[in-house]
């Protein structure tokens, strides 16, 4: 009897919590599994909702599969964003061990966001792909502001391409490093850094 007051006042969760928690379950489950075998009635069962609150949140799988990438692409966009008057290459490694920390602490969410890009669904990669778009964005800005390198390195498109080929080859190195943790994570740092930094001098 007092177990059940006890679940009968436990404390409601605000509208923020309630959608984080969506999201976070969802994350996981879009991370085990293809969009296409992901059913909302899995996400909120374990959530413990109706099927009817979830879509009040959310009113499509593709709104919600949408939501659970754009989460992932602000977080990673938070944890690496630039600091002013901070060398490119400083940076470069400041800014991998956080990732790294992300990659390792929100396993689930990054492996959800990686695989929007496998979606048969249009809208849903087209939100994958602004949000990679603003990572590359952001690593141009920084090489931009940095003398080392200068805002001219930023307009060249073989800059542009060498940095979208490094955002790719990161993403596996960190897929893969999550799957298999055959390399500890300060090596993974340096093999990512070493990536971007062989190429971007022949570039100048």
């Amino acid at each position: 009897m007092v177990a059940n007051q006890g679940e009968r006042s436990r404390r409601r969760l605000s509208t923020a919590e309630r959608r984080e928690q969506l999201l976070s379950v969802g994350a996981r489950l879009f991370s085990e599994s293809p969009y296409d075998d992901v059913w909302i009635e899995q996400v909120a069962e374990i959530a413990g909702v109706s099927r009817g609150l979830l879509y009040h949140y959310f009113p499509t799988k593709r709104d919600f599969f949408a939501a659970v990438v754009e989460r992932e692409s602000e977080r990673m966009l938070r944890m690496t964003a630039a600091e002013p008057g901070v060398p490119a290459r400083e940076q470069l490694t400041a800014g991998l061990d956080v990732y790294l920390d992300y990659v390792h602490t929100h396993a689930h969410g990054f492996r959800a966001f990686h695989r929007a890009e496998a979606s048969g669904d249009q809208a849903v990669r087209r939100v994958y792909r602004q949000a990679q778009a603003a990572q590359e964005r952001q690593i141009l800005a920084a090489l931009a502001a940095d003398p080392e390198f200068g805002p001219a390195l930023e307009l060249r498109p073989d800059t542009r391409l060498a940095v979208r080929g490094w955002l790719a080859f990161t993403t596996h190195v960190c897929l893969e490093w999550l799957r298999t943790e055959e390399l500890t994570r300060e090596q993974v740092r340096d093999l990512c850094a070493r990536a971007l930094l062989g190429v971007l001098p022949d570039l100048r």
